[in-house]
């Protein structure tokens, strides 16, 4: 359904004085290239601060790429202006973090739900109550309470409008950025068993931006794992789970929670040390290998590239490649997998 080839965005930042030149840009996406299949759910998960949200919002055309395409439906997305990307907007929508941020305090929440329905001429006058009012039943409201503020909601109840304003376009993607991150746990759980019930009632497919490896375990098909603007490993939900090849995400699920003694005392303290290099001035060679315990000489000075596994899986890094002293050409990361491989 949607493809992004070797996407690339960053962002300019100003001298601190007129005598000094522009210092070079952050770079928050470099050179991802990824699909989505139809129907399908694509996890992306890392640590805060990777590019996972920018990377979202660059397939919505909410940030402007610097470099590469996003094909959806066969048309790349950034070729498009303003005017000729709204009936694509219409199609992929998305469900952002904060749920109250996200809204706007001076409508009600039916007015922010009946909006998408309006811009895009989706109903007529007579028709709009009703469908917001479906839409509200949907997401688990009640119709009731559509002349409410945002305000008057818990945050649960907000993500819920959210939700409903999304899916008020009648998209096919939804690109959810950290839609469950700022709620309690227990509401965690309904709002994620409401986006599987809505995949499977009207067949949508969803790029689940997530730092919770748990919840991405739960909802996605495939698992795209994201480290300083760079996809180093994609893989199906099981193999990626209970085979994972690249360092940083074997070390990345060992920080998942469990009730498990026995696994808990096996693991022992977690060795993912150290934090995240600044995308200001990002490490030589492999971005990882300042804190990966399998770093070799080679990794300090060549970027690894997107190697094929069997199954389908895509990891990059030099363990993986024929030879750590060189580097086979760069395929597409998962160009043309298959659903869930």
């Amino acid at each position: 359904m949607i493809e992004t080839v070797d996407l690339r965005v960053s962002f300019r930042r100003k001298a601190r004085s007129l005598f000094q030149r522009a210092p070079a840009p952050l770079v928050a996406v470099n050179g991802v290239s990824l699909t989505i299949a139809k129907g399908e759910t694509l996890g992306l998960v890392g640590e805060s601060g990777c590019g996972k949200s920018t990377l979202g919002r660059a397939i919505m055309q909410l940030v402007r790429p610097q470099q590469g395409q996003v094909i959806f439906d066969g048309v790349d997305l950034c070729t498009l202006n303003d005017e000729a990307l709204r009936p694509y907007r219409r199609r992929i929508q998305m469900v952002f973090q904060d749920p109250f941020s996200s809204l706007n305090p001076r409508l009600t929440v039916g007015q922010t739900v009946a909006e998408p329905i309006i811009v895009h001429g989706l109903a007529r006058e007579h028709e709009l109550s009703g469908q917001v009012a479906e839409l509200f039943e949907l997401v688990g409201l009640s119709p009731n309470t559509l002349n409410r503020y945002p305000h008057e909601f818990s945050g649960g109840q907000r993500q819920r409008v959210g939700i409903a304003r999304a899916l008020a376009a009648r998209p096919e993607l939804v690109v959810c950025d950290e839609p469950v991150s700022s709620l309690d746990v227990s509401i965690q759980a309904q709002i994620v068993n409401l986006f599987e019930s809505l995949r499977a009632r009207l067949g949508l497919g969803y790029l689940f931006v997530s730092h919770d490896l748990a919840v991405v375990r739960h909802l996605s098909d495939r698992v795209a794992v994201m480290y300083l603007g760079r996809i180093v490993e994609v893989a199906g939900k099981r193999e990626l789970y209970q085979r994972p090849l690249h360092p940083y995400t074997q070390l990345l699920l060992e920080t998942i929670p469990t009730t498990n003694r026995v696994l808990e005392k096996q693991r022992g303290p977690t060795r993912l040390q150290g934090e995240l290099p600044s995308p200001l001035s990002p490490p030589a060679g492999c971005g990882f290998h300042p804190r990966c315990p399998k770093a070799m000489d080679v990794c300090r000075t060549k970027m690894p590239e997107p190697v094929q596994q069997a199954g389908g899986r895509w990891v990059a890094c030099h363990l993986f490649e024929p030879s750590a002293s060189a580097v086979s050409p760069a395929p597409v990361i998962n160009r043309g997998a298959q659903h869930g491989s």
